[in-house]
């Protein structure tokens, strides 16, 4: 199913879910939001909240820096 990932159209499949998108990125979820039709998914939702075709899906990565 097509996907639009921080603005680039991507393939993933069929019911994953956000942690599986994130293992399947190589992406650890200690230090990420993650934004699907502009509403963030609570990180205790990763597990079972399910992506669907056409899903808007940002990913954001915190890194620490001074």
């Amino acid at each position: 199913m097509l996907v639009m990932l921080n603005g680039e159209q991507t393939n993933i499949k069929e019911n994953c879910t956000v942690v599986q998108l994130l293992e399947q990125l190589h992406i650890g979820r200690e230090r990420v939001a993650v934004e699907v039709n502009r509403d963030i998914v609570p990180k205790a939702a990763y597990d079972s909240h399910t992506l669907a075709d056409g899903d808007k899906i940002e990913i954001v990565h915190f890194v620490g820096g001074g």
